[in-house]
């Protein structure tokens, strides 16, 4: 029996017609596993950082007609929100499993705070391949930094501190069918290792 992971026919609540049947089927095979995640990795985080660390499962409040396409637990040092600081997420989309850190559009200071990836770019460039970046956390559409040229990465910087509505995210997925989403040990491997990563970039 697995605690954290999740199986293919999981993300299959995605497909799932209806906001509130949809938000049922969120309920029953997903938010499980992610308050699970939650409580896990905000003890990792503490240890890493030496910070308290507050985790927030995606609660959707705000939709009343069109289901979401995507759900996620993020973690945070604000224990009222996460979306106003930098901070890590673990979420699924119907194609993909998502582990990343970054910098939402809403907020505070982002234009200060994005320059953490300014300041560790040798890193960020030679980050594993299958790392990516995500320039919109609503859509699952992600590049891999091994294919962006130093340019399109200063300019995927750039934006997030001229443009209202411009974030930033360094990402790691995982098709629903990997096998490191086939037991929790080699799951928490996967996470472990893509946050001690995505730890660099955390100031």
């Amino acid at each position: 029996m697995t605690q954290y992971t999740f199986k293919p026919n999981d993300f299959k609540v995605f497909d799932v017609d209806g906001l509130d049947a949809r938000m049922e089927a969120l309920d029953k095979y997903i938010r499980p596993q992610l308050r699970e995640l939650g409580e896990y990795f905000t003890q990792f985080l503490e240890t890493e950082t030496g910070e308290t660390f507050y985790a927030h499962v995606a609660k959707h409040a705000r939709r009343s007609v069109n289901p979401p396409s995507d759900t996620w637990v993020a973690f945070a040092t604000n224990k009222r929100g996460y979306k106003m600081e930098p901070h890590f997420q673990i979420g699924l989309f119907r194609d993909q499993l998502f582990v990343m850190y970054g910098i939402m559009h809403e907020g505070k200071d982002k234009e200060e705070k994005v320059k953490t990836f300014e300041e560790h770019f040798d890193y960020l460039k030679q980050l594993p391949d299958d790392y990516s970046l995500s320039l919109d956390h609503m859509k699952p559409e992600k590049k891999f930094i091994k294919d962006l040229t130093d340019e399109e990465i200063q300019a995927a910087i750039d934006r997030v501190k001229n443009v209202k509505k411009g974030e930033l995210f360094v990402a790691r997925t995982l098709d629903p069918s990997d096998y490191r989403l086939k037991k929790d040990q080699a799951f928490l491997y996967f996470l472990e290792d893509t946050f001690k990563h995505l730890l660099k970039f955390y100031q």
